[in-house]
């Protein structure tokens, strides 16, 4: 192999393992949702907890202003009302700071809080930290429904920004649904 080859192969590797973050404990269905405590846009501090008895919808998102972010937000804005009405709370988190999802939500008019996972810890704890090279980390564009006891109902890791929230909504119905029975 010639030394060109060889540079773009190892190349390919340094890439595909940063593209891959960091590789934790795979999380499960029915299974307890890894805890967090992180402030909102106003911040103030949100736990998993404050939102035991409810379905929280806790989607990840890369960066506060750009486009695909924009449309997901903008998307569970339009669909908050429908989600509300099935007992589920939409959080959002991303590893922009507190005065970035100040501007963010205040901008696009978000009804739901933003937190601000600024080491991005609580990203990795789900599985969702991206890091470039470990000299960038932004959090993968996946989303989580917990349920009222704090387990994880359904976790979407490829997610489409423009349906997303439909695909939410779906999904919370079938759960709720089935917890009826």
């Amino acid at each position: 192999m010639g030394s060109g080859l060889r540079l773009l192969s190892s190349l390919a590797i340094v890439l595909s393992v940063a593209w891959a973050g960091v590789v934790h404990a795979e999380l499960k269905l029915g299974e307890a949702a890894p805890s967090f405590s992180l402030p909102d846009q106003k911040g103030v501090m949100h736990t998993l907890s404050d939102y035991r008895g409810k379905w929280l919808v806790l989607y990840f998102y890369p960066k506060d202003e750009t486009p695909g972010c924009t449309t997901e937000a903008c998307t569970f804005r339009d669909d908050i009302a429908t989600i509300q009405s099935m007992g589920a709370v939409v959080v959002g988190i991303s590893e922009d700071s507190i005065d970035s999802h100040e501007r963010f939500a205040k901008k696009y008019h978000l009804p739901f809080t933003l937190l601000a996972d600024d080491n991005g810890k609580v990203a990795q704890a789900y599985d969702s930290l991206f890091s470039i090279l470990g000299m960038m980390k932004l959090a993968k564009r996946h989303t989580f429904i917990i349920d009222p006891q704090g387990r994880l109902a359904a976790m979407f890791m490829d997610v489409d920004p423009d349906d997303h929230s439909k695909q939410v909504i779906a999904k919370l119905t079938s759960l709720i649904a089935s917890e009826a029975k």
